[in-house]
């Protein structure tokens, strides 16, 4: 995939995925909004603090490209969108909780204006609610997916947390990205191509879409954690390693140079050590393991583009490949 240096191209293709279905996305953050209506004030504060905070909006984005392109209908499409991003978000509250977070997107976290409990018990009802808008869509083989895919974002956590601290392993990666971000994707293209009347290839042909686009938007998180700027990316430079969290860029230079002492200490918990660690994403940042962590994540971009190949021409398709290229060059 050809990636544009020039200025604003990133910018450009953020906006060019987004006019199909523009007046859609609204309709599924006032559907998430409504999830509150009946609840205590201080959880409808709760989500519309949540939702205030934006985000990319790029997995019920996804589910509205595909369901539009393959004729879904489109209340069932929206409903599924309000899901999706309801589980992504309870997920970001849990995440921000046992991180320690206290600002993301550059506003406080829930961690940060609540007390523990109250946090917990937030991310549980953003479940709830995600569950019961995926059971609204009446389709009970994509209740069970969704259910499926929480179970696999949750042990992807759990695995990090236990046993993926200083573990240079590219399988331990590919199954870490894969139920961190790969397995929403996945499952939000091909739930959307299952409300469809398309056939079994052309599900398959949005859940290989799915898959590809997610592991891409991974990797490309895990380079910005080295070479994007702490104010746009949120988080201190190099902060997945100073958790102790080996990402694609310090896999390719630990395999460069395996007599590092900086890298052959992460393995016996030298990531607690933060200047060596330190000193470790200084080396990683001049080294060539950037560049071949961007050529992966544009090859799975490829695939992920081949993916669209048997659907014909169509508003939804050009924005899907829209998407593809934002996600490769995007800088935050």
């Amino acid at each position: 995939m050809r990636r544009d240096s020039s200025t604003g191209e990133t910018e450009l293709n953020a906006v060019t995925f987004l006019p199909p279905i523009q007046e859609q996305i609204k309709l599924v953050e006032e559907r998430m909004r409504s999830q509150a209506d009946a609840c205590h004030p201080d959880l409808r504060a709760a989500l519309e603090h949540l939702l205030a905070a934006g985000g990319k909006r790029v997995r019920p984005t996804l589910g509205l490209l595909v369901g539009n392109m393959l004729d879904a209908d489109v209340d069932q499409i929206i409903t599924l969108g309000a899901a999706v991003e309801l589980l992504h978000t309870a997920t970001l509250v849990h995440d921000d909780l046992i991180d320690g977070a206290l600002l993301r997107r550059g506003m406080p976290t829930m961690n940060a204006r609540w007390s523990p409990p109250a946090t917990v018990l937030t991310g549980d009802f953003l479940f709830a609610r995600a569950a019961k808008l995926a059971a609204e869509t009446d389709n009970l083989p994509l209740m069970n997916l969704f259910a499926e895919t929480l179970g696999v974002i949750v042990n992807g956590e759990l695995t990090q947390i236990f046993t993926s601290r200083g573990m240079i392993s590219r399988e331990n990666y590919d199954k870490r990205i894969y139920a961190k971000t790969a397995s929403l994707c996945e499952m939000t293209c091909r739930a959307a191509a299952m409300l469809s009347e398309t056939d079994l290839a052309g599900i398959e042909s949005m859940r290989e879409f799915g898959y590809q686009l997610g592991m891409a938007f991974q990797i490309v998180d895990d380079i910005l954690d080295f070479t994007g700027e702490q104010s746009a990316v949120g988080k201190p430079v190099g902060s997945d390693l100073l958790n102790g969290l080996v990402t694609l860029p310090a896999i390719y230079y630990a395999e460069a140079h395996p007599a590092d002492p900086d890298v052959l200490s992460l393995p016996q918990g030298g990531w607690t050590n933060a200047e060596n660690m330190e000193r470790l994403v200084a080396k990683i940042r001049k080294s060539g393991a950037i560049e071949k962590s961007m050529q992966e994540a544009e090859e799975f971009a490829e695939r992920a583009l081949a993916s669209l190949e048997p659907f014909p021409p169509s508003a939804e398709r050009v924005a899907l490949e829209s998407l593809i290229r934002y996600v490769v060059d995007r800088k935050r």
